[in-house]
């Protein structure tokens, strides 16, 4: 069965302690196993998608505007990757199963091309790591669900701002959704 590891917002806005949205240390001790399991598909040869969240300076249209404080600004060191995985993808984005794709929105499929790219490589498994679990994860996750793939949550490669909102959702994968927590 083919898989991809799909890595969501790990980047310095959402981890670093100075971090724009950041989960702060709860995000900063999932960086050894998100850059395991990245190393592990990278040696394997498979598909790896950061799914990546973007948003541009003064976007009073962005329903997120209101919600939060401005993060992951185009073209800023917050939007960079977080810690080891920056150094990872910049030593392996040539290769042709390394992939960057900017979301808008909590989903990674919302107003992206995220399912085409699934289905053109055959991929049937999706394993999510990156943050934050009960936002992204789980929006991507629901409609991973709806359209068909199997889900994989790497528990110790996943985070959040609440711990009760994380187990929620790690619940909520597992339970309603079907999802494997590895």
């Amino acid at each position: 069965m083919k898989r991809v590891l799909l890595n969501i917002d790990y980047t310095n806005d959402f981890i670093a302690t100075n971090g724009a949205l950041t989960c702060g240390e709860a995000g900063q001790s999932i960086e050894a196993a998100i850059v395991s399991i990245t190393n592990k598909f990278i040696q394997n040869g498979e598909d790896i998608i950061f799914t990546i969240d973007v948003h541009d300076e003064g976007d009073t249209y962005h329903p997120e505007t209101k919600l939060f404080p401005p993060h992951n600004l185009r073209n800023t060191n917050g939007r960079m990757l977080y810690g080891q995985l920056q150094q990872i993808y910049e030593e392996s984005q040539d290769r042709a199963n390394i992939h960057w794709l900017d979301k808008t929105r909590y989903s990674a499929f919302a107003g992206t091309t995220l399912d085409m790219m699934l289905r053109a490589r055959g991929i049937e498994e999706v394993y999510l790591v990156g943050v934050c679990t009960d936002i992204c994860i789980l929006h991507t996750a629901v409609d991973l669900y709806n359209l068909g793939y199997r889900i994989v949550v790497v528990k110790d490669a996943v985070a959040s701002f609440n711990q009760a909102g994380h187990e929620w959702a790690l619940g909520h994968f597992q339970h309603t959704l079907g999802a494997t927590i590895s």
